[in-house]
């Protein structure tokens, strides 16, 4: 039944987060995307999901409605209150229509219902990844920060205020996993290609982003990267 995709899908790099409390379809899941060149965190315990965000970074999260130990629509909106802004696709049994009209007024992207073809989720998958370049809305308002996604172009209080190429570059990739820890090498990695450049220079380029816009919250954690709230 599962069946690898072209190789223009397979040039799409992405982390899935999957939760899924029944085993042998949590397995099976893994397995199917990781064949198709998607790196897979499948998690079996739903109480584990809101802690792994402090250290690791994702794409898109696969999202069960029918969990052991929480309602999925729970958890979806708690991840959305806590800021998280990936892309969620439920992937469940439940086909009421109320079901999807909860779950999509909470947060969800996508929403796919069981029984359903692979190749489909793959799908479905790919277009929510390719839209998570930035998160949705191509205009973020933070406080008196107006930042536009499309026209790469930041503005306070109807003010632009110019960026440098790695400044923006660094802002947005805070954006995109924005209520996630990231690491200062995934911040290296996609800011300077991985070129050997030391950990002070991702300091000092935090240090200028929280210069320019005090308004935008960037935590420190020691040891494990930063976040932006």
């Amino acid at each position: 039944m599962f069946h690898t995709l072209s190789a223009e899908f397979l040039q799409l790099n992405m982390k899935v987060l999957l939760v899924e409390d029944d085993l042998v379809l949590g397995e099976s899941l893994q397995e199917y995307l990781e064949i198709n060149n998607i790196e897979t965190k499948w998690l079996s315990d739903d109480r584990e999901v809101e802690n792994i965000f402090l250290n690791e970074t994702f794409d898109v999260i696969v999202l069960d409605l029918i969990l052991r130990y929480q309602k999925g629509e729970d958890l979806l909106r708690k991840l959305r209150n806590k800021g998280v802004n990936i892309p969620v696709l439920i992937l469940t049994a439940k086909k009421d229509l109320k079901d999807k009209e909860t779950c999509f007024e909470r947060g969800a992207d996508d929403y796919l219902t069981k029984p359903f073809a692979p190749k489909e989720l793959l799908l479905r998958l790919q277009a929510l990844a390719r839209r998570n370049i930035l998160p949705s809305a191509r205009t973020i308002h933070i406080k008196d920060v107006s930042i536009n996604l499309d026209a790469r172009t930041v503005f306070r209080n109807g003010r632009e205020i110019k960026l440098s190429r790695k400044e923006w570059e660094l802002l947005s990739y805070l954006l995109k996993h924005r209520g996630q820890i990231v690491s200062k090498e995934q911040i290296l990695n996609y800011v300077w290609g991985g070129s050997s450049v030391s950990d002070e220079v991702v300091r000092t380029y935090i240090k200028k982003i929280r210069k320019l816009f005090p308004e935008i919250c960037i935590e420190t954690y020691k040891g494990r990267g930063y976040q932006l709230k």
